[in-house]
């Protein structure tokens, strides 16, 4: 929702123009999200003077919640020597994406200037960037509260008070050795229930979920989903705490891979930016190698129809049902294939369960085949057709749907035993496959049952 954005657009913009100082008390009480919004909507040059006349720390909020070329832009914008106090109070997984994510020149330029304006938060980009941006270690953030194992229950509020500005998370409070090993994890609920005098090490818990820094982001989504945490730490082999990832860089992990799942789904090869963000020409490049592919992929359709002329010329009407079965078949594999690919998502299924799902898939089919066919064969009797063309599309349709179930739901579970992505058997090559599938099936069972009826059209054509 911008509505807020929206409504206070021509304030801003008058104030801009009248009077750029009086800004920060017009926007105090707005919240960072809409503000985000607000200067999203402004000229570059607007935006980039509200960011100046806010002080570093009320400005980097706003700006964590840009898209990155509009942070490009505004760094460009601003310049390096303005851009720095703003990106040194910037979380610290968020001041390492963006300064990964400029051009080379421009970050490097930037990375300088934030480490003789604060050498800690220049280190600690250093030391997020060594892991790639799809794990645990380029998602967590070394914004967090720690403490010691001697010190009171007290004196541990008194320093979460004390870190509460540059932390990101006050919710867990880690408590680490001399060493920085991770000891234990203390709940703030816990801190505020327990006595003032108690120590730490009473009230701390010490089995303790962790993750590797190498950890994939979806991996680490799925974790965090299951056990219900709003942070989990990240340590090395040395159980040393090298950060933590807190929910909201897991809800945009989230967002990020179920986008490239419905995109692949689609056909789509995956696109990073928005739909407005992305130019034509990118768009024709993601779409056309997939529908060319797939085109190609229907060329084995007419083959298959080609190598069995004789037998759609001596019943024509074969032909009318064609859609309806092709149709019914490739809708039943993109339900399955969806389906399991969800599961796959979330951790429901696994390629080890192939077997299990390969017998509740053919059971499903079996059931749901029947009644389809039950339904085809009524209309086809209404319609007059004969018992021998009923009962062909009645088997087919049988048939058809039970090989949509069971293909649709394996292909996904042989992709992910392979370590692709499953997503990749997306429902148009589940609907091509069992395309051509169908039509053997469906020509096969007409050369059976219609065989009286074809032999006798190839008689009377001599």
């Amino acid at each position: 929702m911008m509505r807020v954005a929206v409504a206070m657009l021509p304030e801003v913009r008058e104030l801009l123009a009248e009077d750029p100082a009086q800004i920060g008390a017009l926007l105090e009480e707005i919240h960072d999200e809409d503000l985000a919004d607000l200067i999203g909507m402004l000229e570059e040059h607007e935006a980039a003077l509200i960011l100046k006349t806010l002080k570093p720390e009320e400005a980097a909020p706003i700006f964590e919640r840009l898209d990155e070329d509009r942070q490009e832009a505004l760094v460009e914008e601003l310049g390096v020597e303005d851009a720095a106090p703003i990106v040194s109070e910037m979380s610290a997984d968020e001041r390492t994406d963006l300064i990964e994510n400029l051009p080379e020149e421009v970050g490097d330029k930037l990375l300088e200037r934030v480490e003789k304006f604060d050498p800690e938060a220049a280190a600690e980009v250093e030391e997020l960037a060594k892991w790639p941006e799809d794990s645990a270690g380029g998602l967590m953030t070394t914004d967090y509260v720690s403490v010691p194992p001697s010190i009171t229950v007290a004196e541990a509020i008194e320093r979460i008070r004390e870190a509460s500005g540059d932390a990101e998370t006050i919710y867990y409070v880690y408590v680490l050795s001399d060493d920085e090993r991770l000891l234990g994890i203390v709940s703030l609920r816990d801190l505020l229930l327990a006595t003032s005098t108690d120590r730490i090490t009473d009230v701390m818990t010490e089995n303790i979920f962790a993750l590797s820094p190498e950890t994939d982001q979806e991996e680490v989504a799925r974790k965090m989903a299951k056990y219900d945490f709003a942070a989990m730490p990240v340590v090395g082999p040395d159980r040393k705490l090298l950060g933590v990832i807190t929910v909201d860089d897991v809800m945009d992990v989230l967002t990020e891979e179920q986008t490239e799942d419905m995109q692949r789904l689609a056909a789509v090869e995956p696109i990073e930016e928005g739909y407005f963000q992305t130019s034509f020409w990118t768009f024709i490049q993601k779409r056309a190698p997939w529908l060319a592919a797939l085109l190609v992929s229907e060329f084995i359709t007419g083959t298959v129809m080609r190598h069995y002329d004789a037998i759609i010329e001596a019943v024509s009407k074969l032909a009318y049902y064609v859609p309806m079965l092709i149709s019914t078949g490739g809708n039943t594999g993109s339900q399955s294939s969806s389906l399991i690919i969800r599961g796959l998502a979330v951790g429901d299924v696994k390629p080890m369960d192939w077997k299990r799902v390969f017998v509740r898939e053919a059971g499903q089919g079996l059931v749901l085949g029947l009644m389809l066919a039950i339904i085809g064969m009524t209309r086809i009797y209404l319609w007059g057709d004969g018992l021998p063309l009923m009962f062909t599309v009645g088997f087919t349709l049988l048939f058809i749907v039970i090989m949509g179930c069971t293909v649709g739901s394996m292909l996904p579970l042989l992709l992910r035993k392979l370590g692709l992505d499953p997503a990749t058997s997306s429902t148009p090559f589940i609907a091509t496959l069992i395309d051509v599938l169908g039509i053997l099936i469906y020509l096969n069972v007409a050369k059976l049952l219609l065989a009286e009826v074809i032999a006798k059209a190839a008689t009377g054509s001599h």
